[in-house]
């Protein structure tokens, strides 16, 4: 399907703070993420995957962290991460949603049928 309206796709919930919407082509997937378990008192865990990763903050503040810096980021700022880096972050305000892109596709985010 080449158009995923957000009223008629239902989310993929996969904690009560945390659901995504997935689209993907062969080789790109965006995957739509909201978060509602903000402020945080500390970061998530790092963690690091193969994939090229492309996010935009659509709504919210959070802070991002990659190897050892970390970055202040708020609606309307982007951030990349390469292959096998490192990185996690921590919500500050109550909602945030992040819109990421990855390549290749998470082949482990889809679901198994």
């Amino acid at each position: 399907m080449p158009v995923f309206l957000e009223s008629k796709t239902k989310p993929e919930k996969l904690s009560p703070t945390f659901e995504r919407r997935i689209a993907h082509l062969k080789n790109i997937m965006t995957v739509v993420c909201d978060f509602t378990n903000g402020p945080a008192r500390e970061p998530d865990k790092p963690h690091s995957h193969p994939h090229e990763q492309i996010t935009y903050v659509a709504e919210g503040e959070l802070f991002f962290f990659i190897s050892d810096e970390k970055h202040h980021l708020t609606k309307g700022d982007i951030f990349t991460v390469p292959p096998e880096v490192p990185h996690c972050i921590q919500n500050i305000s109550g909602f945030v949603r992040l819109i990421d892109s990855f390549s290749p596709i998470r082949e482990d985010f889809l679901k198994k049928s």
